[in-house]
């Protein structure tokens, strides 16, 4: 049996420059992709459970003020996450929308970041945790305004604009209790020594981000570490706070591993829909 031709060169050449790195991993147009699916829900259950978080202020926030201007907080990362949940249900192709997955899924299958579902503490540790958070979505959002997939694009040129107040909301108050009395000053440097362990997960890049960053869908959050660095280190420096010592990393909520924390938002969130699953509202 004669052998197969050896492959020349220019042939090899010819091939390379067919098709970009990552592009025949890419789903057909049309199929489930299970890739795009598991990252619309990295975005959509940080989105959905910070807003969780911040929904339990509600009658509780030192001001009315304050009260009102975290339930627009939450409300508006509710939305995001309805549009991510939705369209990743849609990615998915087995008849899930975004309510199924928001109130149906078990605690192992969420895949939001660990920073986001910590207990709210004191005032001063949820403005740490809000702007650690909203800082890197933030940038994020900008950088997914160029993403090469359509819908993600769209979103975030549109959701960029809430997060930039979100942003703009939790810097100033870090500024007003780092730079107030001692005792909120106090407070503040406690609430983030709580969160800056979760900072490194934020920029973990797994192999599939890898492969979504290669085909222009997702950011890479190592291109805005540096960024995101000195933007946080701007703020504490007007607030008049020294950034904590850098911890052991806690990494593991992209892939399932969860504090205890979140099943406790689940078991609240999801009680009246898992109750009555067929109740129309």
């Amino acid at each position: 049996m004669p052998s197969l031709p050896p492959i020349r060169p220019e042939d090899e050449a010819v091939a390379l420059k067919s098709r970009g790195p990552g592009a025949f991993d890419a789903p057909a147009a049309g199929e489930p992709d299970p890739a795009r699916f598991d990252y619309l829900l990295r975005l959509g259950d940080d989105a959905l459970i910070l807003g969780q978080r911040l929904g339990e202020w509600c009658g509780h926030a030192p001001a009315l003020e304050v009260d009102l201007s975290l339930a627009n907080l939450a409300l508006d990362l509710i939305g995001q996450a309805t549009i991510f949940l939705n369209a990743a249900g849609e990615s998915e192709g087995e008849g899930r929308d975004g309510d199924r997955l928001a109130f149906h899924r078990d605690v192992l299958d969420f895949r939001n970041c660990l920073l986001v579902e910590q207990p709210n503490g004191d005032f001063g540790r949820t403005i740490a945790r809000q702007l650690l958070f909203s800082t890197y979505q933030h940038l994020l959002y900008e950088r997914l305004t160029g993403s090469s997939d359509g819908f993600l694009q769209g979103v975030a040129q549109k959701a960029v604009k809430e997060v930039a107040y979100h942003r703009e909301l939790a810097s100033e108050w870090t500024v007003r209790l780092g730079d107030g009395t001692e005792e909120s000053a106090q407070r503040m440097r406690d609430g983030l020594d709580w969160c800056w362990r979760f900072i490194p997960e934020l920029f973990e890049v797994d192999e599939l981000l890898e492969g979504l960053t290669e085909r222009g869908i997702a950011a890479d959050p190592r291109s805005f570490e540096a960024d995101y660095r000195s933007a946080i280190g701007q703020v504490l420096a007007d607030a008049q706070i020294d950034a904590p010592a850098e911890q052991r990393p806690i990494l593991g909520g992209r892939r399932g591993h969860h504090s205890e924390h979140l099943g406790h938002i689940l078991a609240v969130m999801q009680f009246l829909p898992r109750t009555y699953p067929d109740a129309q509202w």
